[in-house]
């Protein structure tokens, strides 16, 4: 196994088009963990970790612009204000090592349904942006999954940054798994409201091949809320939405969970997330 080590971004996307089969490697958190088990043997690994231009993030246009290998631990720190969705569900991943090697870009290349930082890239309707020798284009993260495991990145190009709004309402972000820290997400949800727009975004995830939104759930938050009101969160208004989540999902049995079991959870993630999420809202207004 040949290992590249680049030292900028121009000479890794040049070595990912020679070498296309190489497999990026950052964090290592999920790379690594395949090599060990043999899951995995590519012919080449590309180490990403000293291009300088993938470790950085700004704030532009209304949007953070987050660096491919920017670790979770970072996302937490210095954009919870921001990004709080994001951020929430960087704090569940893995350990505090785990998180302080592991990265959003990471998480995306490795391309899993259960992935923690994909439900709230989806709700929010972030960007993916991607580049090659051939040139740089983004992929919106609602188009990024194309299966379990699988992208819309070509053979040649690297995912360099991600392209996230900053925070227009109150997010929210909860998963279950089969214990509290450390886990793989038997199911994950988050939420995103926009008190300007008066809109709802959804991520689900761990609840079908790739990642998925609930847009009747959007539609009817949307449309029913009472925004501007000051007034509680109606409970017909978030059963009706957590119903709808779980009817979005398209989940399977596996050794982590049944299918009824992970509608049925869905639909209380999302109910309670929509609950804090609106009690934020209220929070806000309040002062």
């Amino acid at each position: 196994m040949d290992f590249l080590r680049p030292s900028t971004l121009d000479e890794a996307l040049a070595m990912k088009t020679e070498f296309p089969d190489a497999v990026p490697i950052a964090g290592g958190t999920d790379v690594m963990v395949e090599l060990n088990f043999d899951a995995r043997r590519p012919p080449a690994l590309l180490d990403l970790g000293r291009v300088a231009e993938l470790s950085v993030w700004t704030q532009e246009n209304g949007h953070v612009r987050l660096g491919a290998t920017v670790p979770y631990s970072r996302v937490v720190t210095e954009l919870g204000d921001v990004l709080p969705g994001l951020a929430m569900a960087s704090r569940t991943v893995g350990s505090p090592q785990i998180r302080n090697r592991g990265t959003v870009g990471g998480n995306l290349g490795s391309a899993s349904p259960a992935g923690d930082a994909h439900p709230p890239l989806v709700a929010v309707a972030a960007d993916i942006e991607v580049a090659s020798t051939r040139g740089t284009r983004t992929i919106p993260a609602r188009e990024f999954f194309t299966g379990p495991k699988k992208s819309a990145l070509e053979p040649d190009e690297l995912i360099v940054a991600v392209r996230v709004p900053k925070a227009a309402g109150p997010q929210q972000f909860s998963k279950v798994g089969t214990r509290n820290a450390m886990v793989i997400a038997v199911c994950s949800f988050a939420v995103a409201l926009d008190v300007t727009n008066k809109s709802v975004g959804t991520g689900i995830g761990s609840a079908g091949p790739t990642p998925l939104r609930a847009r009747q759930a959007e539609e009817f938050a949307a449309a029913e809320l009472p925004w501007g009101s000051g007034e509680p969160l109606p409970e017909n208004i978030a059963r009706a939405f957590g119903e709808l989540v779980g009817a979005a999902a398209r989940p399977i049995d596996d050794v982590r969970g049944s299918a009824a079991y992970r509608r049925h959870a869905l639909s209380v993630l999302a109910r309670r997330t929509l609950g804090w999420a609106w009690q934020s809202a209220l929070q806000e207004v309040a002062t």
